[in-house]
């Protein structure tokens, strides 16, 4: 058949033939602003404080390289074989030793290594997510979670947060309306140390209280925790696992603390969940790379890592100091969180600004952000952008910030000359979305 010509022999402008034969599913499927912003951001003009990569080059070469020589000279025709669809149990081992210092306890048997915590977050989501199922998750959210939850066609409601994460009689208002139109909440998928995109911790307080409000409505607890290790002056609260092992997921990974091109990460489920982790696991990849897990137990056991976490958290936080001081010279009139960890500053607009809009503005001006609206699954956080500081250096962070200034500067200024009812207000505004929403269910057309 011709690409122009459709299944019943009429003709067709659609640029893909098999435009018809997709499952209802892939409605769901849409490209993120993250994942668009790559190929502006890697033109070498461009200052990006868009993704969050990790500054890799942090990581002295030699750690890296003695580890690869190590596992190929001692166990090269294993770390090259297919493997277990669990993981291998020196990982595992070494796993429980890392999460140990978030005051979670657990057992080998259930930790399930997987291809990056994105995958344990896409096999979550399949096990436990039929069409129309709802998934609660703060606002904004994590743009890949959000990715994952439409692919599966969950509708995603979401939960007002503040400087303190998630508040817990919101998540009760949530749940009692969800409940009342007749709604299945699945789980609360939630990223309670250095949120991304907020950049907020939630209090151990909140943490207690949140875990007993899904522990009262039967909810399932989705922990994300690629940052916890990662703080700059004060641990963060323990991990919500470390509370509650019976009724929460917990998602780990390597790509942050070590590096993201082995993509190793893990989830630490309740036994019988971790079951069909397994079979998923399985399922999808058959096992996860055994040489990436190879090389990152003899990294584990040979290298001094918690140093090197040390050193990374010293990276991070110069550089986050250097971005907030240079928000705080150039544009003091506006509101941004503080983050203790993690990677991202979330900075409010003013309410007539569209950081969408405004992002081909920006590139123009050699400087690229992500837009609010990729963190919210109906399209809000309009006049919101997460600003990431883990991979420039200091120096470009403020030419990055000078210029953001200048682009929000200049639209400012071409809205008040054209409003007409006056000039833009560009005071204080709220910290988080001022209200919960709730995604309609995906767009079929």
């Amino acid at each position: 058949m011709a690409p122009h010509e459709s299944t019943s022999g009429g003709s067709s402008t659609r640029f893909d033939p098999w435009y018809d034969h997709y499952a209802h599913r892939t409605a769901g499927l849409s490209a993120s602003e993250v994942r668009a912003l790559f190929a502006v951001a890697s033109r070498p003009e461009v200052v990006s404080l868009a993704g969050g990569m990790p500054y890799v080059s942090a990581l002295p070469p030699e750690l890296v390289t003695s580890s690869l020589e190590r596992v190929m000279r001692d166990s090269g025709p294993t770390a090259l074989q297919y493997g277990s669809g669990q993981g291998t149990p020196e990982l595992r081992e070494r796993i429980l030793e890392i999460m140990a210092l978030e005051g979670i306890r657990g057992s080998v048997d259930d930790v399930v290594v997987t291809t990056g915590s994105q995958q344990a977050l896409d096999l979550v989501t399949k096990l436990f997510i039929d069409p129309g199922d709802v998934i609660l998750a703060e606002a904004p959210s994590y743009v890949g979670a959000i990715g994952v939850f439409r692919s599966y066609q969950a509708e995603v409601a979401h939960v007002l947060m503040d400087e303190d994460g998630l508040i817990p009689q919101a998540l009760r208002e949530a749940i009692e309306r969800l409940k009342a139109a007749g709604k299945r909440i699945k789980f609360l998928y939630t990223i309670p140390t250095f949120h991304n995109p907020a950049g907020v911790t939630l209090t151990w307080e909140r943490r207690l209280e949140i875990l007993e409000i899904c522990r009262a409505n039967d909810i399932l607890v989705l922990e994300d925790n690629p940052y916890g290790l990662l703080y700059f002056d004060t641990p963060p609260p323990h991990a919500m696992r470390s509370i509650e092992e019976d009724g929460v997921i917990y998602l780990g990974s390597f790509s942050k603390t070590f590096a993201p091109g082995f993509r190793v990460g893990w989830a630490l489920a309740p036994h019988a969940i971790r079951e069909k982790l397994i079979l998923a696991n399985e399922s999808a990849t058959l096992c996860p790379s055994s040489f990436s897990q190879f090389a990152i137990t003899e990294y584990l056991a040979t290298s001094d890592w918690k140093g090197q976490i040390d050193a990374f958290r010293g990276v991070y936080r110069s550089r986050r100091d250097a971005m907030l001081s240079s928000l705080q010279e150039h544009l003091p009139e506006m509101e941004w969180t503080v983050p203790n960890g993690g990677f991202y500053v979330w900075l409010q607009l003013p309410p007539t600004l569209d950081s969408k809009e405004m992002l081909p503005r920006a590139v123009k001006e050699l400087v690229a952000y992500t837009p609010g609206t990729a963190f919210y699954a109906d399209g809000g956080g309009r006049n919101m952008m997460r600003l990431s500081f883990c991979y420039p250096n200091e120096e470009t962070i403020r030419t990055g910030i000078r210029r953001l200034t200048s682009v929000i500067n200049g639209e400012l200024e071409l809205l008040n000359t054209f409003a007409s009812s006056g000039p833009v207000v560009t005071g204080q505004i709220p910290v988080i979305s001022p209200a919960h929403v709730t995604s309609p269910p995906p767009n079929t057309n």
